[in-house]
């Protein structure tokens, strides 16, 4: 049963009683203070703080991921890699392989900054099969001018299961970016290709045009020679230059995926995804296949309030069709949240989330996520309980698995849905603001409820995963929050308490989901079914020794009922082993 800690919550999220015992601190000249770190403190450097997981190589830096395909029975992650070092720098293609989307292989870098039209870069790219299958990369190089252009290669050998090595065709740069308006240091990270009815296929290319965002439009006949044509697939003044285009078709209410390079089915919708203010955002529409543009459904002036793939530490997301399982996938980059100085002690810095099965829902009106089946191939010991209820300042301790390394889902059913407090717009512009300002010590009509997770003995570290509930005019709004501030006692780290809001049917559906993967220093949760996603990055000082908590709890006025709870301690995934 629940226990009644009423007044432990109270201290649980108070921000103020141990501020000082945190840090050494001396005021400089300048007025500012100083902090060391306590020196009891362990190292940032511990292997504690690395995944067991999610995908990171055994060193150095990662950032966004490219080309991921399936080919031949292999999946393939291309990613941005320095292999000199846990800074951004010197960036070339990294290449693993894997038949599980779980357990990876790390090989040879794919492609290295040796021709001139890359010789300053290799930057970000798609793969795409071409009939036949032929695999084919485009992707952005930086020439000798610095000027950003796109390059072609292709597998030197497609009868090599793993695609080791990868040569660069003759003409490269196949594209280069001039005429009034354009800006050729604005120019990058090509999509996948598709195929239209007239047999031609079609790139989209993130640019800068007049100082607006836009994904410029490209044809081929061979996938080598293309054209630009004289529109942009979409183009919004509502902000500047979009980073990782991603462009593709769903189906609303149906989880499979649809193959660009086939024909799209009736009732399909499409979807842009940039990446830009340190997030990825997207816009659900159609594609005029007689204009060769898109449309969004809703057009948003205020680039705020587009939705978002994920609500939290993740960027430079990119998709593709998995033939083996008829799904659409996507993955994206996590950075590290501590200082770069930690990184270079450390010696690597980046992962990228789980890959994420999406699709769209039955409304039309949003993305879904959910993590790929495979990932629960690592869960072992399971507990599991049933018909717990929280009533206010309830909380219920989570024992009996492995708590830096876990698999969480849980059930809130709301007893009454009288409670819900008024719905504020406005809310909207700054979700994250209204988590810091309505955090889990406030109490609410429904919520706070959610999760405590990696919590010290004495609570001053912890990482809370909460939601609340709003009623707006013909709908409810739930807020989601995952809150790191008081994540860890190290200073010197980015610890934001990250939130958005999605609607809810609850006339219809009185039980809200969340489900959790706890990965040591990676905290990714996915609430109201993969409705909404925040990925965070913690690293408290209790982890090293693996004396963490976890709790589920109540802080609102109304009781929260728990009808399901099942957590797994994950094995470690075999992605650090350097094999090929």
């Amino acid at each position: 049963m629940a226990q009644a800690w009423a007044f432990f919550l109270l201290a649980l999220f108070s921000f103020s009683s141990y501020v000082s015992r945190l840090f050494l601190c001396s005021r400089n000249g300048e007025g500012s203070f100083l902090c060391a770190r306590s020196p009891e403190s362990p190292s940032i450097a511990s292997e504690r703080y690395r995944t067991a997981y999610h995908f990171q190589p055994p060193k150095n830096w990662i950032n966004d991921p490219n080309g991921p395909m399936y080919y031949n029975g292999i999946y393939h992650s291309f990613y941005q890699y320095n292999p000199h070092g846990s800074l951004w720098g010197d960036i070339v293609w990294g290449h693993a392989v894997s038949t599980d989307l779980v357990n990876w292989i790390i090989l040879e870098p794919a492609i290295e900054r040796d021709t001139p039209a890359d010789i300053n870069g290799c930057w970000t790219g798609s793969a795409t099969i071409l009939p036949g299958g032929q695999p084919i990369v485009i992707y952005t190089g930086g020439d000798a001018e610095n000027h950003q252009v796109q390059n072609i290669m292709l597998p030197k050998n497609r009868s090599d299961p793993y695609l080791r090595e990868w040569t660069k065709v003759g003409n490269n740069p196949v594209l280069q970016l001039v005429g009034p308006g354009f800006n050729s240091s604005q120019f990058r990270d090509p999509t996948t290709g598709w195929i239209g009815p007239d047999g031609l296929w079609r790139i989209a290319i993130g640019a800068e045009v007049n100082g607006y965002g836009a994904a410029l439009l490209y044809k081929s006949e061979d996938f080598l020679n293309w054209t630009r044509v004289d529109h942009p697939l979409y183009s919004s003044n509502a902000s500047g230059m979009w980073e990782c285009p991603d462009f593709f078709a769903v189906l609303p209410g149906n989880n499979g995926g649809l193959d660009l390079s086939a024909a799209i089915p009736e009732g399909a919708k499409h979807v842009l995804k940039v990446s830009l203010d340190q997030c990825d955002k997207y816009m659900i529409g159609v594609y005029d296949l007689k204009r060769d543009a898109f449309s969004p459904d809703t057009v948003l002036d205020d680039r705020r309030l587009w939705l978002k793939i994920d609500y939290g530490n993740y960027y430079a997301s990119k998709s593709f069709f998995d033939s083996k399982n008829s799904r659409r996938v996507i993955w994206g980059w996590t950075n590290e949240s501590d200082s770069s100085s930690d990184d270079v002690v450390k010696g690597w810095a980046g992962i990228y989330a789980i890959p994420r099965a999406i699709w769209l829902d039955s409304d039309a009106k949003q993305l879904l996520q959910w993590p790929v089946d495979e990932i629960e191939s690592l869960r072992g010991n399971e507990i599991n309980h049933q018909g717990l209820e929280l009533n206010k300042g309830d909380l219920f301790e989570i024992k009996g698995i492995d708590t830096t390394q876990a698999d969480v889902e849980i059930d809130f059913e709301l007893t009454s849905i009288d409670d819900a407090e008024p719905f504020d717009p406005s809310w909207l512009l700054d979700a994250e603001k209204h988590c810091r300002e309505a955090d889990a010590s406030v109490r609410g009509g429904i919520g706070p409820f959610g999760l405590v997770i990696l919590a010290s003995d004495n609570m001053e570290e912890h990482t809370v995963v909460h939601f609340r509930v709003y009623k707006s005019q013909q709908k409810y709004m739930i807020l989601m929050c995952s809150d790191l501030r008081r994540s860890s006692l190290r200073p010197e780290l980015y610890t934001p308490a990250y939130g958005g809001f999605f609607e809810f049917d609850l006339e219809k559906e009185r039980k809200i989901s969340l489900r959790t993967l706890i990965d040591r220093s990676a905290v990714e949760s996915f609430g109201g079914g993969g409705r909404l996603c925040i990925i965070a990055r913690v690293y408290p000082v209790a982890l090293v020794d693996k004396r963490t908590h976890m709790y589920a709890f109540n802080n609102g006025s109304t009781t929260v009922k728990v009808p399901q709870l099942r957590a797994w301690s994950m094995m470690t995934a075999q992605v650090n082993v350097k094999k090929g």
